[in-house]
């Protein structure tokens, strides 16, 4: 009966998502629900590098460096944004792989300060350098590429359901790669070394290299949605991708619940990108909003609003039960 559940929730979900530009026209509407989609993603990535047993404060750097890297690949080096799409999705996981070779084997505060200051630095770089566009930024970068399918005629990107649709497209793959990897043997090593890297070093498995593994892939799936962001926001700053951002990125996991990798992001980014917009926080005083958000979950929601709400339904079903016999 759960699965049936599950497969109905995830049909409906399908459906609703596939048809919403069609019934919705409002593009501050459809904008909101692209950034609850680029940050669920980016929520996903957070807990990918968690189920290692690994905490980031860097996924924000590697968002912007897909980002930045689309953006001059299309304005500086004349790329299509289509190839610029992988190539920043690559260059993010690179620089993953020979910053993560260094710190994976860091765990716990180590790793976290090390991200933090990568983080840092990365929004520096990025401000300093002319070639970033200094503190100011890139601005005036293109559209993504026209594209013709053959089904639905040539597609412009003029109008946010069709960037909407794109997104769509790119949560679409990064969950299907997701899912099939937690299903997989990966995904059964990587919960055995967050729950004991030491048993699982002695049946022979490279926790560092798993864990790399994990960064990596967390780091190249942000560096695909910057490239995404950038093009679609047609404007980029440093201060877009600084630790604040990072930090948003674990709320969007921890709300919607750490042991939910796929899940629960969507939650947290569902409320966490929506309740600041609508209560229209001031940028001087919402880092203590967030603060206060993240210190109240971790203390009184360890398992996030799915963990909650898994609970709520537990707790119904058993009183049904209850109810039957008597």
């Amino acid at each position: 009966m759960p699965n049936i559940d599950r497969k109905y929730f995830l049909g409906v979900s399908a459906v609703i998502a596939a048809v919403l530009p069609l019934i919705v026209h409002d593009p501050y509407f459809l904008h909101l629900v692209i950034l609850i989609f680029l940050n669920a993603t980016l929520g996903m990535g957070f807990s990918l590098i968690f189920s290692s047993g690994l905490i980031t404060l860097g996924a924000a750097a590697f968002w912007g460096i897909g980002a930045y890297a689309s953006a001059l690949l299309v304005t500086k080096a004349g790329l299509s944004f289509w190839a610029a799409l992988p190539s920043a999705m690559v260059i993010s996981g690179i620089i993953a792989i020979l910053i993560g070779y260094f710190i994976v084997r860091y765990v716990g505060a180590g790793f976290v300060v090390f991200t933090l200051l990568f983080c840092l630095l990365t929004d520096k770089v990025f401000g300093y350098f002319d070639v970033f566009g200094g503190w100011g930024g890139l601005t005036a970068i293109p559209a993504p590429n026209p594209l013709y399918l053959p089904s639905l005629g040539k597609i412009t990107f003029s109008n946010k359901a069709e960037y909407y649709y794109l997104g769509l497209f790119l949560v679409v793959i990064i969950v299907v790669v997701l899912h099939s990897l937690y299903s997989s043997r990966i995904g059964r090593v990587w919960k055995a070394i967050r729950f004991g890297p030491e048993l699982a070093q002695t049946l022979g498995v490279n926790v560092n290299r798993y864990r790399l593994a994990a960064f990596s892939l967390a780091s190249a799936f942000a560096g695909l949605l910057g490239s995404f962001y950038a093009h679609y926001n047609m404007t980029i700053s440093p201060l877009t991708f600084d630790v604040l951002k990072s930090v948003h990125i674990q709320i969007y996991a921890i709300l919607g619940g750490l042991e939910f990798y796929i899940f629960g992001p969507f939650i947290g980014s569902f409320i966490f990108t929506l309740l600041p917009e609508f209560l229209r926080i001031n940028d001087a005083i919402e880092p203590y909003v967030t603060g206060v958000a993240l210190i109240v979950l971790v203390v009184f929601l360890p398992s996030g609003l799915t963990g909650l709400l898994r609970e709520g339904v537990a707790s119904v079903s058993r009183r049904g039960k209850l109810l039957g016999r008597i």
